[in-house]
Order: C-alpha cells, then structure tokens, then sequence
C-alpha cells in the first residue's frame, strides 16, 4: 500500500464501512448521521494510513469549489511595492488551509468590477468572496448582494447589506495627527495613501481634518496630496509639499509604503526626519521600524484583520450568519524617531 496513493477504499476496508460514509465523515458533510463512534473509528484510519481526500473528491460531496477568492480592488503595477497585502495573504491563507480549502486571488481595477464578480459567481468557481479595498463607486457590489452570494468586505462602505471586517480609520488617522499636533506641530502636510475614491483613503483624511479642528487649526486643503499605493507617488507628493511656503514641518502619510517614498523625498532635499520636518505613517508594515529613522505609524493587525475576514466568510458559507455586521479590529499607534518624540 505504500508504493501507491492511500484512497478513501483503502480507509474503508480498515474501518469496516462503505467509501460513501469515509468521504461523509473526512468532508464533515451536514446532517449525515453517522455514529461519533464510526466518525472517530474513520479519521483513525484516515491518519494511520495517511489518506488526503482529494479537492475534487471534496467538492463533490460538499457541493462546493473548496475555494475562497480575495478580490483587489486596485490595479496590478501597486502589488509588488504593496506590504501590507503580503500579511494580509499570510492571515488569509491560515485559516483557509485549517478549513481544507484553497484561495484564488484576482485583480480588479476600476470600473471593471461587475463582469469579475458575476464571472467568479455564476461560473460557480470559487464558495465566497473577501473584497479588500472597497470603492465608492463601486457600484458592482450591488450585484453580489442581489446574487446573496457569501461576501465579506475587508473593509468599509456606507450603506451596504454585506458583511464587513475593517478598522476605524478615521480614528487611528485622529490618533496619529495629535500626535504630532502634541509634540508642538501646528503645520502639518498630509499624503494620503490612495484617492479618495477609495473608502480608507477618504476616511484617513477625515480623521486628519478632525484632529486639526480639535487642536484648534485650520485645515488647509494646500497642504493635502494624494498618493496612489505606492512609494513613487509619496516621492512626488512630498517633493511638491516641500516647495510650499511656509514650509510644513511635519507630515501624515496615511500609508507606510507611501511615507518611504516621502522619506526618500525630504533626504534628497537635504533636509532630516525629524529635525527639519516630522513625519507619521500608517499600517506598521514590517519595513517600518528597519527604515532610517524607525518610522512612526499607526499599527493595523494585518493577519488578525484577515484572518476575522476569513473566519466571518466560512460562517456566510455554512449560512451559519454573525449577529454584528460590521466589525473592527483595534489599532494603537507605535511611536518611533521618525516624529521626534524621543527628541523631547
């Protein structure tokens, strides 16, 4: 039996039972009544002899693809600069192999999201969907909710019926520029980490308007950029922020991978983090604190905020719904030399 591949019969012939109840009971397949006694007597065996059901055997007998997607929702030149979807997939993986299925991963860019999402629906390919960065416009969500197809949002969007796991952006976005607004900032710049036709981006920059109003200053929307998920465009970004008079001295990016770019910015100017300018980012990407200077940024539990996303999805799946819609995993910022507070 060795010298060839363990098969569900080989399973039964061990146990005693037909290869129908191995492949109910290795499947956890529903309302099968099968004694605990037999399910215990089989998963045994199974181990013993070192069976693997097969996927395809597996969606027979669940009637499912065994396979979740994670959908993009921004285009394919942002992802090898992209960290933080590299945690993101790290957390989503873990859960999705614990529950012996598969993640298929697609990209899709504005304004083709219908045909994508009714695509992967219709043709039955995958069991759910984890949608990570919503749009506004994105209207095409309105075709999963009419399709109640399992859907979870890694993320936020007003006025949706699907399930969502995300932060509270514009709180940590607060946090991060009173920061800066305590340790005596009043001018401060702010990039923020993709247009704000994308609900993060929107929100971040609400909680950096916020956090100026609180403080008493005016939000001048001369001191705002936009960056574009990238570190290219923080490099641009703060090369023009840098040409403003009165000069800013300290900024908010409202992503990580974005500041690097900023950082590298304000280096070639001549100028240095934090004497002459502070700045504060956003994620806490593994990157950040090996960076020159560590950089301060507001921490995201990446592989917390996916593997809740993932585990919410599996509910959908067996219809098993949550009770709370929409909900958010904690940040805390991390405070590190690149916003001078170690200087004080």
């Amino acid at each position: 039996m060795s010298a060839n591949r363990v098969t569900s019969q080989d399973v039964a012939d061990q146990v005693g039972v037909s290869r129908t109840t191995v492949s109910l009971v290795l499947n956890k397949v529903p309302g099968s009544q099968i004694s605990d006694d037999t399910q215990r007597r089989v998963i045994k065996a199974a181990a013993e002899l070192g069976y693997v059901p097969d996927a395809a055997a597996r969606a027979l007998a669940s009637r499912r693809a065994q396979i979740v997607g994670l959908v993009l929702a921004r285009g394919p030149h942002h992802l090898a600069s992209d960290a933080f979807i590299t945690q993101i997939l790290d957390g989503l993986i873990d859960v999705v192999r614990h529950n012996g299925m598969r993640l298929l991963t697609d990209i899709v860019e504005p304004h083709h999201q219908e045909g994508t999402y009714l695509e992967l629906v219709r043709a039955k390919r995958i069991d759910g969907i984890i949608l990570s960065g919503p749009r506004f416009d994105d209207n095409a969500l309105q075709s999963l909710e009419e399709e109640s197809f399992p859907t979870v949002i890694m993320g936020q969007l007003p006025k949706t019926a699907l399930y969502s796991v995300d932060i509270d952006n514009s709180a940590a976005a607060r946090i991060a520029v009173a920061h800066l607004v305590n340790l005596g900032h009043y001018r401060i710049a702010c990039i923020t980490n993709a247009s704000t036709t994308y609900t993060a981006a929107a929100d971040r920059l609400r909680g950096y308007r916020d956090a100026l109003e609180s403080a008493g200053l005016h939000y001048n929307e001369g001191l705002v950029r936009f960056g574009d998920f990238d570190p290219n465009s923080g490099y641009k970004q703060m090369k023009n922020i840098l040409e403003i008079k009165p000069r800013p001295t300290a900024v908010f990016v409202a992503s990580d991978v974005v500041a690097f770019g900023a950082m590298t910015a304000i280096r070639e100017c001549g100028l240095a983090i934090p004497y002459d300018i502070a700045i504060v980012g956003f994620d806490d990407v593994p990157f950040a604190r090996f960076v020159d200077p560590p950089l301060t940024t507001v921490n995201i539990p990446a592989t917390e905020l996916a593997r809740k996303s993932c585990e919410v999805l599996f509910q959908l799946i067996k219809k098993d719904f949550p009770d709370e819609k929409h909900m958010l995993v904690d940040t805390h910022l991390v405070v590190r030399q690149s916003c001078g507070a170690s200087l004080n």
